[in-house]
């Protein structure tokens, strides 16, 4: 028979304790790994949508710690709900998320700037603007006119169909009316005619004048507004002599659209707003399309 083996001694306590330490290190250790991480993709943000432009050398710097590599170009995601960053920058593994104009964003690669469909899943059913897609050196513009979209697109109440909207669909849109007293100043100059006709009368040649600019003669306007050519002869006989021979004159035809174009869509920014803001205040989805000169005629009675 063998004899008995004595009982196993039990650790001591010194070494349960190193076991301790060296697991709390160990846990330490990744937390400020993943802290500094953190930190350097946040101080890479703000170096990239920073005005006074970085280094390259310092760019290659801070990506390399925040293990971010260096894209050619980049979109903005702005989200209207501000919860929903960390949440995208989840899905989205290759997103660099940080505040810009005090709103949490993010920064996507775009190495294909007509393609959407990396970001289509990530963004069905959210409400967000996305940027147009811009070298590096110009994330700071992405961002500005992609939350200058989400100010201008009325949120109203949805669900699964919530979607996202895109500065490349709004360029027009964006430039006419990235200042607002700017475009009234314009409007104010060149429908000076108008003034003292009835709201009614100049809606209606407002609405003549443009259709007919955009079509190229009355046949053209006539179908646009669902009038007969003649009406549209006789409402542009009014119109010439109100504005006199300048309707004849390049430059005055492209500046009369331009003011056209840009009262138009500023009143319906209005009237989307207002008529969401009597619905609900919860912002979910946005539609911003721009409404055609047909529907503007019908409703006017055209």
């Amino acid at each position: 028979m063998k004899p008995p083996q004595p009982p196993a001694e039990p650790e001591t306590e010194s070494e349960t304790d190193a076991d301790a330490e060296t697991g709390t290190e160990t846990e330490t250790e990744g937390a400020e790994h993943a802290d500094h991480g953190s930190r350097a993709r946040q101080e890479l943000f703000r170096a990239l949508t920073d005005d006074r432009a970085a280094s390259e050398n310092s760019l290659a710097e801070l990506a390399e710690a925040a293990g971010w590599p260096l894209p050619t170009a980049v979109r903005a995601i702005a989200p209207a709900t501000p919860g929903e960053t960390q949440q995208l920058a989840t899905v989205l593994d290759d997103a660099l998320a940080g505040m810009f104009a005090g709103r949490p964003c993010l920064l996507v690669p775009s190495p294909d700037p007509d393609s959407r469909a990396p970001l289509e899943l990530p963004l069905r059913g959210r409400f967000a603007a996305v940027g147009h897609a811009v070298p590096l050196r110009d994330a700071a513009s992405s961002l500005r006119w992609a939350l200058r979209l989400l100010a201008l697109t009325p949120a109203r109440a949805g669900g699964l169909d919530a979607r996202a909207v895109f500065v490349d669909d709004h360029l027009s849109t964006l430039l006419l009316l990235q200042d607002e007293p700017l475009a009234h100043a314009l409007a104010a100059r060149w429908l000076r005619p108008l003034a003292d006709l009835t709201p009614r009368q100049s809606e209606r040649l407002e609405v003549t004048l443009l259709a007919w600019l955009e079509g190229g003669g009355a046949p053209e306007a006539a179908k646009a507004l669902s009038v007969h050519p003649q009406t549209v002869r006789y409402r542009m006989r009014q119109l010439e002599k109100l504005f006199g021979p300048g309707l004849r004159d390049p430059r005055t035809r492209f500046e009369l659209e331009m003011a056209l174009r840009s009262r138009r869509l500023m009143a319906q920014v209005r009237r989307q707003h207002s008529r969401v803001s009597r619905r609900t205040a919860r912002v979910v989805t946005a539609d911003f399309t721009p409404v055609v000169v047909g529907r503007m005629a019908r409703v006017n009675g055209l």
